[in-house]
């Protein structure tokens, strides 16, 4: 079989590819389930699908279950460091997906790929971060009249698909799969807080026990890297906007302060908003000495590492995936990844077991939009309940667990107004 176009950097880590994807399908049981019912079924046939994902793993077991649905599908990257070089050059070769994805790929190489996805003229499209719908609305607009639908798996992407929607730009129906509760209450927090522990601890070597760890919003992200700082025995502090987020905060035993506070006094600071330079130059004025900074937000906006750089007088790498910065009074400012996401630019991103939930949140939703063709409106929507549901369901039964369910009689008690005290 013809290999299928791609750009991707090392064809010859394909047999590494193969077995770590292999590795992830072992924790993805609700996946193997969906490959082999889509085998049968086959809900995606002749669809053309074109996805700007994190080329990790998991993605390419979300690929694997598609295909198997009968998609044709293309792929590029949503991040220029969360690429891994051996995936894509495994799904190119092994599973011949066209994928156009190099780690460390520059600004242009990043839009260059995601414009050959885009080539593929979708039917339905897949996005982490909305560039691949971004792109498309402002530049390639001749491709939306034969889009059924998308869908997005942030938090950044979609509150930029919400404000695209309220100004009335958004021309095709959009599935937030982050909204989903089996995505954002186990991949958000979960996964966020465990794979964005594992990028820092791996990028620095530096024992998280006794530091004061200041996390930079409090949304899932925030609240599952929170508790999995505290488990390392860090001392957290939460720096919100939101007044309830913030209480919460506060109730769940974390001190809560402004930034300019938490700057001053902490040993490290990560940003997970999804918004644009949460961590400014006054904060950096005050940061003390030796301070990591790092981002587990989709862009590398959050910290406004152009600030950074005007104040350095010299800038070294001690480390891999470390920056640090010597500014004009000798304090030293540490940045990871270049303000990139961390948990995927210096680790290897979430587990297996929570993108299982995420990824089947996709397959379903792709096939309803699919199913529904036509009847939903250009907006953003939410994943069906009875999809989440369902995915509840098989994942329980994946994991050995069973739960009770009501009587006809609890049923109707819940459902009716007449029965009181």
């Amino acid at each position: 079989m013809a290999k299928p176009p791609f750009d991707i950097k090392q064809p010859s880590l394909t047999e590494k590819g193969i077995s770590r994807i292999e590795w992830a399908l072992h924790e993805m049981p609700v996946m193997r389930g969906l490959m082999e019912r889509f085998t049968r079924e086959r809900p995606l046939e002749g669809v053309r699908i074109s996805g700007c994902l994190h080329i990790t793993t998991e993605t390419a077991n979300l690929a694997r279950v598609l295909k198997a649905g009968g998609a044709d599908l293309v792929l590029c990257a949503s991040n220029p460091l969360s690429t891994q070089d051996d995936v894509a050059a495994a799904l190119v070769s092994h599973f011949q997906i066209p994928t156009y994805a190099t780690r460390g790929e520059d600004q242009e190489s990043y839009y260059r790929h995601i414009n050959a996805a885009l080539d593929h003229h979708p039917e339905l499209t897949m996005d982490d971060g909305a560039d691949l719908v971004s792109e498309m609305h402002k530049h390639r607009t001749d491709l939306l009249p034969q889009v059924t639908g998308g869908t997005e798996e942030t938090t950044t992407g979609v509150i930029r698909l919400r404000a695209m929607a309220s100004a009335g730009a958004l021309k095709f129906p959009i599935i937030a799969v982050n909204d989903a509760q089996t995505k954002h209450l186990f991949d958000n927090r979960y996964g966020t807080g465990q794979s964005t522990l594992d990028g820092i601890i791996r990028a620095t070597n530096i024992l998280i026990a006794g530091k004061i760890f200041t996390v930079v919003g409090y949304g899932w992200c925030g609240r599952g890297l929170a508790m999995r700082a505290k488990g390392h025995g860090a001392q957290v502090v939460v720096c919100e906007v939101n007044p309830v987020r913030a209480l919460e905060a506060a109730m769940e035993g974390y001190a809560v302060m402004p930034l300019m506070e938490a700057a001053a006094r902490s040993d490290f600071m990560v940003t997970v908003t999804g918004d644009k330079h949460a961590l400014d130059q006054q904060h950096f004025e005050v940061m003390k000495d030796g301070c990591v900074l790092a981002n587990s937000g989709h862009f590398n906006v959050e910290i406004n590492i152009p600030a950074l750089e005007r104040m350095a007088t010299a800038k070294s790498r001690p480390r891999p995936e470390v920056e640090e910065y010597r500014l004009a009074d000798g304090r030293h400012i540490s940045l990871l990844s270049e303000g990139r996401l961390v948990n995927l630019a210096a680790a290897e991103g979430h587990p297996a077991t929570v993108m299982d939930m995420s990824f089947a949140n996709q397959a379903l939703t792709l096939a309803y939009l699919l199913a529904n063709r036509g009847t939903l409106e250009s907006r953003v929507h939410t994943v069906p309940k009875e999809i989440d549901q369902e995915i509840a369901t098989l994942k329980l039964k994946a994991i050995g667990l069973e739960i009770d369910s009501l009587s006809d009689a609890q049923q109707a008690y819940l459902s009716s107004w007449e029965a009181g005290t």
